[in-house]
């Protein structure tokens, strides 16, 4: 399973990398495979893995003020369990002919 998302506090002005860090700290530790991008997060995992992580991320944000936005978005393939984040873009890329910058 595949978990994108993105955790935005409310009120804390435009500049979000300390914020941001924070998230990026929780999804390093917790041993699963992450791609980070320029405005949201992949994960792969379990169902019980991805929505405690997001948890955790979500709360640490947080705490450090009174609003907090999260989207996520779920992509479930069961008989495709891992390297589902390389394989997707692999598959583009094959039928394209040529890779895409990354």
């Amino acid at each position: 399973m595949l978990l994108e998302f993105a955790v935005v506090p409310v009120g804390k002005g435009e500049s979000l990398g300390s914020e941001v860090s924070k998230v990026l700290d929780i999804v390093d530790e917790s041993g699963l495979t992450y791609k980070v991008g320029s405005m949201s997060t992949v994960v792969e995992g379990n169902w019980d893995e991805l929505l405690e992580l997001v948890k955790k991320c979500h709360n640490i944000v947080r705490a450090g003020g009174t609003r907090v936005v999260t989207t996520m978005k779920i992509d479930d393939r069961p008989l495709k369990e891992t390297g589902r984040i390389t394989e997707k873009i692999g598959s583009v890329e094959a039928h394209l002919g040529r890779e895409l910058k990354k």
